[in-house]
């Protein structure tokens, strides 16, 4: 049996969420000792909650563990502590190897830094000595695809160049135990594919990886086990496709609209604040949305800034957190007041499952200025049977395309052949 790598017990981890702000100015100071001398002792309330709570784990040597759950769940709280970044509140760990962490993007690069002193850099806090790094530093830098800019001050670097190269160092400098969290997601689909590569090779040397992602498809073909995180507290562990079923399962829930009638509350700033989000089915069947439904999905928020040049960008995600598809509305500069665009999408299109809408409203087509996760959610069920097959059809969409079928004489087909043939 494998070693044990990875043991902890009645791992959690509080903070503190709602202290009232106060001014640091000394007339408000001064202003509230006067009025109560005691004041200025007192800590203003505040309330704790628990990132995470009670979750004990033993990994093993050359296991690759997936964590799921929401934002918000604990799992890059429980990677932290894993990596020493963050202390628990209670409980322990032990770990027993040298450790990887690509927790954030560029965590533990320097901004005036080349990419060539960062990756040294990187490999000295791993523990790597000079000659090891040398030895590995073509390899790295063909790997991140950065051979132009490598000499290259990293903070001219993109989200994606930062991630690729931090990356590139984590999984080439050998770590025993390497944390991934999801910044995968930064990188372009290519490159994900050759990460999701890499991790499968380092898996194969029998080193051990503890792995946080939303792409479902990912974490079932690279694991050999998932715990899922609900609240802080695991909920399920064990066989990557089961648990990634129930939790999947547990989170098929429809939300056709989100609507906010106070602007206080509503999400947004002082540019632009949401009012409404609705999937309206085009059906004579009420709320029922089958593969053969067309859908309407609207979009309303309050513009402040008149003649600001907006658009919305929309996601729509299956709940194996796979983008179907990305669509944008036009670009134009934006009256003040409240804003509305509709997107339509055809019967006849959608796969049968369960799907939820991410949105972006964006500045100058190329400024994300409001987000918002999760604003609506829809289940498409099948519509009438054709034919003999009652399973699910795969596929992320299923189309209704155009086809044509005839009948061809066959002795027109061997002459067509035998003249293909000769010329």
């Amino acid at each position: 049996m494998s070693t044990v790598v990875i043991h902890s017990e009645g791992l959690g981890k509080s903070y503190h969420r709602g202290a009232l702000q106060q001014s640091t100015l000394l007339r408000d100071h001064l202003s509230r000792m006067l009025k109560s001398p005691l004041s200025v002792f007192r800590r203003p309330k505040d309330e704790t909650f628990w990132a995470l709570e009670d979750v004990s784990l033993e990994v093993r040597e050359g296991e690759v563990l997936g964590l799921i759950g929401r934002n918000g769940a604990g799992k890059t709280t429980l990677l932290k502590i894993l990596s020493r970044i963050t202390k628990p509140t209670t409980g322990w760990a032990e770990i027993h190897g040298r450790v990887g962490s690509l927790l954030e993007v560029g965590t533990g690069f320097h901004p005036e830094l080349t990419g060539r002193e960062n990756t040294f850099l990187s490999g000295a806090i791993l523990g790597m000595g000079k000659s090891e790094i040398d030895r590995k530093f073509d390899e790295i830098v063909a790997f991140a695809e950065l051979e132009q800019f490598i000499d290259t001050p990293v903070k001219h670097y993109s989200s994606g160049m930062y991630v690729r190269l931090a990356f590139a160092v984590a999984a080439h400098l050998e770590p025993e135990i390497l944390f991934v969290d999801e910044v995968l997601a930064v990188g372009d689909a290519a490159f994900q594919k050759k990460c999701l590569g890499k991790m499968g090779s380092v898996s194969r040397q029998g080193r051990t990886i503890v792995f946080v992602s939303h792409n479902m498809t990912a974490l079932q073909r690279l694991c050999t086990r998932v715990v899922w995180l609900n609240g802080g507290k695991v909920t399920d562990a064990g066989d990557p496709r089961k648990v990634i079923d129930h939790y999947l399962q547990r989170n098929a829930v429809a939300n056709l609209e989100s609507v906010w009638e106070d602007n206080l509350t509503a999400p947004g700033n002082e540019r632009v604040r949401l009012r409404s989000v609705r999937v309206i089915p085009q059906t004579d069947f009420g709320e029922l949305i089958t593969v053969h439904t067309p859908l309407r999905i609207e979009f309303t928020y309050f513009n402040y800034v008149p003649e600001m040049m907006l658009n919305v960008s929309m996601f729509l995600n299956n709940l194996e957190e796979v983008c179907v598809f990305n669509v944008a509305s036009d670009f134009a500069p934006r009256p003040a007041g409240l804003i509305r665009h509709t997107l339509e999408i055809p019967g006849d299109f959608l796969n049968a499952g369960s799907y939820y809408v991410n949105m972006l409203i964006v500045k100058d087509a190329s400024t994300g200025i409001l987000f918002r996760d999760n604003v609506v959610a829809f289940e498409v069920v099948e519509g009438e049977v054709v034919g003999n097959w009652y399973g699910r059809v795969p596929g992320a969409v299923r189309p209704k395309l155009n086809w044509r079928s005839e009948a061809i004489d066959a002795g027109d087909l061997e002459v067509s052949t035998a003249r293909g043939q000769s010329t």
